[in-house]
């Protein structure tokens, strides 16, 4: 709807009521039957009847009005951490539980005890919503109750999960993914009361990217494996060292015979030969131990030991106890005596026998430790002792603290080991398995700051699951300083067998995790060829700091019946025949797909599932197919698409897709551009627009309100591009990886010009409506009411769009040139819109803005930096001419009769003058006039104007020397009588960054400046009668230059005063009465606080009386205000004791919110009240006047009556009045006799 006015047409401006999307979804609040409510923030009671248009300006492409107290500025984290969203009544999304990493999918199954959702994704640890709230370890599943609030973590999982299927009919969750559970890999169920099931096939042998149930109730499960299968132990195992080189050893009742007392005596020695320097012994007849102490963890498999057997001492009898966990461990071993296996517990023996070098004992259970003893209980000879001791695994890793890799004393051919590059240290394992490496690098970062070459051994060729394991970040307090790691490696010496490795991750995990980097064949260690990964930072991160961490890369051989290619239909409670793949339709079609092929999205509708990914058949099918129940063969999908997928959404008979592609296989339909929509009735493909310039990764579906209160379903997009391309009239559009397709529209919600919100981030999934609560989404976004760019109109409770398409400048501003230090600009490198005006003189109806930004005009041109709404001219929009720098930014504006004056780092020509600082325009004949002499010395900007509305004269503050020929430091005023400049004043010196007329004859001036040249002061005062400057009151108490200036009374007996200290940088704001002054908010205003503009307004309701703020009154501090525990603002109501948030914006940097700049208004009454609020003076006076001259009036008729009432009663008659009488008396007297004595001397006589 439109701002409505009683007197003239305004400029239209699209309205988005904050209550009437509250009205139709407020039931989700307050509703019982869900614990996800949300907390009305108290109402700000602004009283904008007096004011007539009022309007925000700053840097943001969305605004919101702050109504509830969830709501926030956080921009979308770019660092990999999503959240579980839900909507507030207004609208925005908030997160109600928080994650460390990704959550990639979510289903909701209604149990005996109510519904609950439960979560998969990549995240190591999950929390609440509260600011306070603890984050509890939870690897990659976790269940939230929507009833209770509550998040439980379903411990047992160790990888990620990709994909959830909740199976109503059987109360059965199907997890699909990269990880290891109870005895799965990469498949498992889970059971409400019975927790985690293992499928009869034990998971598949690679990971599963997604899971559906066909309409024969079978679970369908795709991704990127070849079978079904476990990961299994190399068919030559206990082959990895153990390194006991770089342990801590120590013993216990050693001999002290010399050579023989060290417990290191037996590390790396494998001939054994007895003698001093290689044999460990125990004192005579005494029980003993060796313990080794290492600095991370391990499995171990098999332990070798070689007795002594010098002087005739040997070890008898021993055990082996794992710590830190105490257990004494089981072996099996070969009795050499009997030549039959045995084993042994507490009591292991080893043999006498000289011709036995050495014996091996297996572990029966494989238990992680970090340290173990081994305990002699009884000996041959006069003691215990050993000659020898060698530790071997299965898990094949190379770490990156060298120390933990496989020993050279070993002697084997390829050794696993790590190469390091950059400022690495060893950092301790705390929490973690074992120690790593980090290393602190500074900006800029690049893939040559550091690096890690992670080289295993790999003793036979197969197929592997490789691994990452990163160390998480709570435990060494590096959260805020993680960032990104790019992985890059080959693993075959034929690059045709395999993909090369090249992953991007984030480090941002509280806790430990691994990911899965590669899957597929890796080739032996030989002289020829070795696998090796390298991590390195991720290029281009805009990290002033990183902390960058490498542990160790973990090979794990998979075992597999074979036989699968990506696909996989499994019947619950039927047994797994692998004679029996081929009875199933889907299994046959993963079977002709080629090699390497890869299924990502599954979806089911009535009795047809759609099965999508990259994959090729012999009959020509890509990509995507359709598999109806019943039917031998897979159907096509009007030709398939040329690229792969990677999402499906299905809404309806509407399937939308997302991936790498381009049109349909054989061309039938074009420009379909990495993201689609199929129409599963009709069998065609058709496009979103014209798609996007890059890879979708995410396709979810998304409710919201568009023309009506009531939700309708969109969809949206996350991936890898930058634009949404251009189509029908729709200019491209750069967007961060995000996009929303209205279909009841057709169109992009960034090109609807519609009172609609703003929505920008990831979305990764959603659940739409589910039984028992509102929708849910998984992700990572910011919001706002209304998306607006730059620019909207306040309308009480309500924001309005302006009827103008404003964007950032290509042309950035120097920030050289606007610095926050010089005072003459509120902050460095200005975007956006940074100042406006109403211009209503003379019959007009504009709306001007001004800053650092490109607009569209009505005529098609590009505008630059200054824009004129005209509403008496259906809303035309148009600029100055291009003679002005399209590099300028306009940061103060104010009209004076047709003139504008519009200032800030200006360039260029005008009416062909140079101009520098300042221009002037004429907005009744809409062009240029003569220009004033430009501004010289300083920086040449001006960055605040105040003009005097008694004499017509233009001020104008900043950093310049000069006006034209004319010695004019820091304030200058243009006389539009006169049409030249003048000085006010010849005692000041500065930059000035702020002017305010306090009275009409008392101007202000804030910045940096000197009275008399010798008097320095942060705020001063011009007295334009006496033509001089002079400090005001108290100056000496501001920290530092004043930045803004705000009337504090309508007399201008007080002032708020707002800026920088000089003293550590920190934001301050302080008020003064005329000769005291105050601070406010010394606490409140956090580091990082950037004060931009300042405005009293006048309440419609009173709050607590306070020293600062009268109770019907409040400041608003726009720009970007951070307050504790809150963040940052970009509008801030202070009552004078409370800083209360008024309004929130977003922008579309993912790093940063957005700012407000200023408020400005089409009257400046700011201070008038309406509805039993004081009346205007002017009003006052006007009805004093009145009254009495009423009351005169009737004085005077009273005072006739009653002299008409006397008369009356003493007999007065009136006198004769004939006009005969009149003339016959008249003419009896001659001339001269009435005149006759004019000249004569003395006193007339009668």
């Amino acid at each position: 709807m439109r701002l409505r006015s009683k007197r003239r047409h305004v400029a239209r401006s699209d309205f988005f009521s904050l209550n009437s999307l509250a009205t139709s979804v407020i039931a989700f609040a307050a509703s019982p039957a869900s614990a996800v409510t949300f907390t009305p923030a108290p109402s700000p009671n602004l009283d904008l009847s007096q004011l007539g248009r009022v309007a925000l300006a700053g840097d943001f492409s969305g605004i919101s009005l702050y109504q509830f107290e969830e709501q926030n500025e956080h921009s979308f984290r770019s660092n990999g951490s999503e959240k579980l969203l839900a909507r507030m009544p207004n609208g925005l999304f908030a997160p109600i539980v928080n994650t460390d990493a990704t959550i990639r999918t979510m289903c909701a199954l209604d149990t005996d005890n109510g519904t609950v959702v439960v979560l998969g994704g990549n995240f190591t640890s999950i929390r609440g919503p509260d600011h306070g709230a603890p984050a509890m370890q939870s690897n990659a599943i976790a269940l939230f109750n929507p009833t209770t609030a509550a998040v439980t973590p379903l411990p047992g999982l160790s990888g990620s999960v990709n994909a959830l299927l909740c199976d109503q009919d059987r109360n059965t969750v199907y997890l699909g993914g990269s990880f290891v559970g109870a005895n799965s890999t990469n498949a498992l169920a889970w059971e409400s009361g019975r927790s985690w099931v293992n499928l009869p096939f034990a998971g598949f042998n690679g990971p599963v990217m997604s899971i559906t149930k066909a309409s024969s109730g079978n679970i369908i499960f795709g991704g990127k494996f070849t079978g079904l299968g476990n990961a299994s132990t190399p068919s030559t195992p206990d082959g990895q060292v153990i390194n006991l080189s770089t342990a801590s050893i120590s013993a216990g009742f050693s001999s002290t015979t010399l050579g023989f007392s060290d417990p290191r005596n037996i590390i790396c020695k494998t001939s054994g030969g007895d003698g001093a320097g290689n044999t460990w012994l125990l004192s005579d007849n005494v029980a003993g131990f060796w313990q080794a102490t290492f600095k991370h963890g391990f499995r171990p498999t098999k332990l070798r030991l070689y007795n002594t057997h010098q002087d005739g001492r040997g070890t008898k009898t021993w055990r082996f106890t794992a710590l830190p966990i105490n257990g004494i461990m089981n072996f099996t071993y070969i009795d050499p005596a009997t030549n039959q296996n045995a084993s042994c517990t507490s009591e292991c023996p080893l043999s006498d026998d000289k011709s036995v070098k050495f014996q091996d004992f297996h572990f029966v259970n494989e238990i992680g430790m970090n340290e173990f003893r081994i305990d002699i209980s009884a000996w041959y000879g006069s003691g215990g002792g050993l000659n020898g001791i060698e530790l071997y695994g299965d898990d094949i890793f190379s770490y990156a603290v060298n120390d933990f890799n496989e020993p050279s004393c070993a002697g084997l051919g390829f050794p696993s080991a790590a190469t390091t590059t950059g400022p690495w240290v060893v950092t301790p394992s705390y929490s973690s398995t074992g120690e790593y490496l980090s290393a602190q690098l500074m900006a800029p970062i690049t893939n040559t700051s550091a690096s890690v070459v992670f080289t295993p051994d790999i003793r036979e060729s197969g197929h592997y699951s490789v691994n990452l394991y990163t160390p998480g970040c709570i435990q060494d307090n590096t959260c805020t300083l993680r960032g990104q790691i790019k992985l890059t490696g080959q693993m075959t010496a034929d690059p045709t067998k395999s993909q090369p490795i090249d992953v991007d991750l984030y480090q941002t995990n509280n806790f430990d995790k691994y990911d899965q980097i590669y899957f597929g064949l890796v080739d032996a260690s030989s002289s020829s060829f070795r696998p090796r990964v390298t991590m390195t930072p991720l290029a281009g991160q805009s990290l002033t700091q990183m902390t960058i961490v490498a542990q160790r890369i973990g090979f794990t051989l998979i075992n597999s019946t074979g036989g699968l290619n990506g696909l996989y239909e499994y019947t619950p409670g039927a047994a797994v025949n692998a004679s029996e793949f081929m009875q199933s339709a889907f299994n046959r079609l993963g079977a002709n797909f080629s090699t390497g092929s890869v299924v990502s999205a599954l979806a089911t509708l009535g009795d047809v599932t759609f099965v999508a990914g990259n994959f090729t058949t012999s009959d020509s099918l890509r990509n995507i197919v359709a598999v109806k129940g019943g039917d031998a063969n897979a159907h096509r999908l009007d030709g398939g698409l040329n690229g792969e997928v990677k999402s499906m959404f299905l809404n309806g008979t509407s399937l939308y897709v997302g991936g790498t592609f381009t049109s349909t296989s054989d061309n039938s339909a074009q420009r379909l551009n990495n993201v689609a929509m199929f129409d599963t009735s009709k069998n065609t493909w058709s496009p979103l627009g014209a798609g996007v310039d890059g890879r979708v990764v995410r396709v979810v579906g998304v409710t919201m309100n568009i023309t009506s209160s009531t939700p309708e379903v969109v969809v949206s997009i996350s991936g890898d591009f930058d634009q949404l391309l251009p189509f029908g009239g729709n200019p491209a559009v750069e967007v961060d990886g995000f996009g929303v397709w209205v279909p009841s529209q057709g169109n992009w919600l960034k090109n609807l010009d519609l009172p609609v919100e703003s929505v920008d981030g990831v979305l990764a999934a959603s659940i739409l409506n589910f039984t028992g609560g509102h929708s849910l989404y998984a992700g990572s976004l910011s919001s706002s009411a209304l998306r607006a760019n730059h620019a909207a109109i306040l309308g009480g409770v309500s924001l309005g769009r302006l009827p103008v398409d404003i964007e950032p400048s290509t042309d950035s501003a120097s920030p050289s040139n606007l610095t926050k230090r010089d005072g003459t600009s509120f902050h460095g490198g200005v975007n956006g819109v940074a100042t406006g005006v109403f211009d209503t003189n003379n019959g007009r109806n504009l709306t001007i803005l001004g800053g650092h930004f490109t607009a569209k005009a009505t005529d098609g041109s590009t505008i630059h930096n200054l824009l004129i709404l005209d509403g008496s001219d259906n809303d035309r929009v148009t600029g100055l001419s291009d003679q002005i720098s399209s590099n300028s930014t306009f940061l103060a504006m104010a009209v004076e009769g047709d003139i504008l004056f519009a200032g800030g780092k200006v360039t260029g020509t005008a009416n062909g003058a140079s101009v520098n600082g300042l221009i002037t325009y004429n907005l009744a004949s809409k062009s240029f006039n003569t220009q004033p002499p430009a501004l010289s010395g300083g920086n040449g900007t001006v960055s605040s104007i105040a003009a005097r509305s008694s004499t017509k004269d233009v001020y104008v503050g900043g950093s310049f020397s000069a006006a034209g020929s004319l010695d004019c430091s820091g304030v200058c005023f243009f006389s539009t009588t006169a049409s030249q400049w003048n000085q006010p004043g010849r005692n000041l010196r500065g930059n000035v960054s702020s002017l305010l007329w306090a009275t009409d004859n008392l101007l202000l001036a804030g910045g940096n400046l000197t009275i008399n040249n010798t008097a320095p002061t942060f705020l001063a005062r011009y007295d334009a009668t006496a033509q001089s400057w002079n400090i005001y009151p108290g100056a000496d108490q501001l920290p530092g230059p004043v930045t803004v200036l705000a009337a504090g009374a309508s007399d201008g007996g007080q002032i708020w005063a707002a800026g920088t200290s000089s003293r550590n940088g920190t934001a301050y704001l302080m008020k003064s009465d005329g000769s005291t002054w105050q601070q406010a908010g010394q606490s409140a205003l956090q580091p990082g606080t950037d004060i931009r503009g300042l405005q009293i307004f006048s309440l419609t309701a009173s709050h607590a009386s306070s020293a600062l703020v009268n109770e019907d009154e409040a400041l608003l501090l726009t720009g970007s205000i951070v307050l504790p525990e809150f963040g940052s603002a970009s509008a801030v109501l202070f009552d004078g004791t409370t800083f209360t948030p008024f309004a929130l914006t977003t922008s579309e940097s993912p790093d940063k919110p957005g700012s407000i700049s200023r408020v400005f208004s089409e009257r400046s009454d700011y201070f008038a009240k309406s509805g039993g609020g004081h009346m205007p003076l002017v009003f006052v006076v006007l009805i004093g006047l009145a009254i009495a001259l009423g009351l005169i009036l009737l004085i005077v008729a009273a005072g006739i009556v009653l002299d008409r009432i006397r008369k009356r009663q003493e007999g007065y008659v009136p006198a004769p009045t004939s006009m005969i009488d009149r003339g016959s008396g008249m003419a009896r007297i001659p001339p001269e006799e009435l005149l006759g004595g004019l000249g004569r001397r003395g006193v007339p006589q009668v």
